[in-house]
């Protein structure tokens, strides 16, 4: 686009010209925004498409995260005992800040934003939980909401057009759900939905263009790839392309359109992304710090990998390690530039040559 439209005004000023001057000047211009062009993505393909970033103050696993205005919220996990602690990562700043407990201690929840109030969903605390708890970041205050009829832990929950879906999850006694129930936090009530085709928990779900997108998981025998989506206006799931890697505590974040699957069991470094229109998986560049059950969030552009844990017992990282994806900057991206070096120069004389 930007070597057409270089070229296009370099000929609409010839033609109006016309003379060997403005040839002249036209092409010397143009080498000279090419120059520009290829020194910039140079510089651009010289960073990597991961940096490290400030690490979380409480090291956890199996945690929830919510995403308002711009600030990623993590609440509660086991670090290594159940938390009910909430702490709020400003991206602009790369700063933490503490907030105000969730009020029931727990770890295998999860949680969804609608209308800037995050609602913190199920999880376990000795037993699976039927627990629903609002937090408004605004008054960094928590309110209790009306309990999920179905009790779940290592669930997953979305939000579509302001009603919550909670998705799959495990109960006691390896029963692990295909059950979808849907929360209208207006008017604080709960809805049986078409359960989900493949029974499972510790998966993933994102929303794209207003379909969910269940990806992953574990059933008590079997790491999946399977990726189903669910229509909430038609109440219908569909099966979709598998994801290329078997995993289950994996975390997923959808950026331009795209699913980003990040991490898993294992520990993983495994990033790969899903394109919902036309229903295909890339690999993308691994994630640094390998770990499970990390959780991802899109802020501005960029992803943020946050925390997680190793495989051996879940335990959680030693660290609460932070990781930011830049898109922009991974293969694919950018212009190649490879042994740029030198290139400039020569063609720089070439193009100045001709114009003398």
């Amino acid at each position: 686009m930007v070597l057409g439209e270089l070229a296009y005004f370099s000929g609409i000023n010839t033609q109006r010209k016309g003379g060997t001057t403005n040839v002249k000047k036209n092409l010397v211009w143009l080498s000279t925004s090419l120059a520009l062009l290829c020194l910039v993505s140079v510089s651009l393909a010289s960073e990597e498409p991961w940096i490290r970033k400030a690490n979380m103050p409480t090291t956890r696993n199996f945690f929830a995260t919510g995403v308002v205005n711009g600030i990623i919220y993590a609440i509660g996990g086991w670090g290594p005992q159940n938390l009910s602690t909430v702490e709020a990562y400003d991206p602009a700043t790369d700063t933490w800040t503490k907030k105000a407990d969730m009020p029931e201690i727990r770890q295998e929840l999860s949680a969804s934003v609608v209308n800037g109030v995050i609602y913190v969903i199920g999880g376990w605390r000795s037993v699976q939980l039927s627990t629903v708890e609002a937090y408004d970041p605004v008054t960094d205050r928590w309110i209790k909401k009306a309990d999920m009829p179905i009790s779940r832990s290592a669930l997953s929950t979305v939000a579509v057009n302001g009603i919550i879906y909670a998705i799959g999850g495990y109960r006691s006694g390896a029963v692990y759900q295909t059950v979808v129930e849907a929360y209208d936090p207006v008017a604080d009530t709960w809805t049986r939905k078409s359960d989900m085709p493949t029974a499972r928990g510790y998966f993933s779900a994102s929303v794209v263009n207003g379909i969910i997108y269940a990806i992953g998981g574990w059933d008590a025998s079997t790491e999946h790839q399977t990726v189903e989506a669910y229509d909430p206006v038609t109440d219908r799931w569909t099966k979709k392309a598998d994801m290329p890697t078997q995993r289950l505590c994996l975390s997923t974040s959808v950026l331009n359109g795209i699913i980003y699957a990040i991490g898993g069991w294992g520990p993983m470094t495994t990033v790969e992304a899903y394109d919902p229109v036309a229903d295909r998986w890339t690999k993308k560049p691994d994630m640094p710090t390998a770990r499970a059950c990390p959780h991802a969030n899109t802020v501005n552009g960029k992803i943020y990998a946050i925390g997680g844990g190793s495989a051996s017992n879940g335990a959680p990282l030693p660290e609460g390690v932070v990781e930011e994806y830049r898109w922009l900057l991974a293969p694919g991206h950018l212009p190649q530039s490879v042994a740029a070096e030198g290139k400039l120069a020569t063609a720089w004389g070439s193009l100045k040559s001709k114009t003398d």
